[in-house]
Parts: C-alpha cells; sequence; structure tokens
C-alpha cells in the first residue's frame, strides 16, 4: 500500500513549481536587461527590449522544459 516513489512527494512537486517559475522569470528578465543594452548601443530601444523578452521568454520556457524532462527521467529509474 505504501508506496515510496519520488514523484509522489508534494513537496518535491512544490519546489519543482518554484524552481519553474524562478528560472522563466529570471531568464525573460536577462533578455530585458540584455535587449536594453542593445538598445543603448544601437537605437531604436523598444524593438531591442521586445526581442530581448521574447528570446528571454523562448529560452526560460526551453530551459523549463528540459528540467522537467530531466526530472521525470531521475525519478523513473
Amino acid at each position: 500500500m505504501n508506496r515510496n516513489n519520488k514523484r509522489d512527494n508534494p513537496l518535491l512537486a512544490a519546489g519543482l513549481v518554484g524552481a519553474l517559475g524562478i528560472n522563466v522569470a529570471v531568464c525573460i528578465f536577462l533578455g530585458y536587461w540584455i535587449g536594453s543594452l542593445g538598445a543603448d548601443r544601437f537605437g531604436g530601444e523598444m524593438a531591442w527590449k521586445m526581442s530581448g523578452l521574447l528570446v528571454g521568454l523562448a529560452v526560460g520556457i526551453l530551459s523549463a522544459i528540459l528540467i522537467v524532462k530531466r526530472v521525470l527521467e531521475d525519478s523513473d529509474g
């Protein structure tokens, strides 16, 4: 009856969700910051910031997918 499965731990799930949120937020912030640096150097402020945000969002989502994939692979074994 008692399953000692790593995936059944609610604290692990809460930690994973928190880590994913922080990861995506940091990637978006870094994308915006790098876009701001590009805007200062090359002009066209709004385009650089928006492209930085979009690239940061894409990198954040990709890294979140890779984190979830790694957690699920680790818990299978």
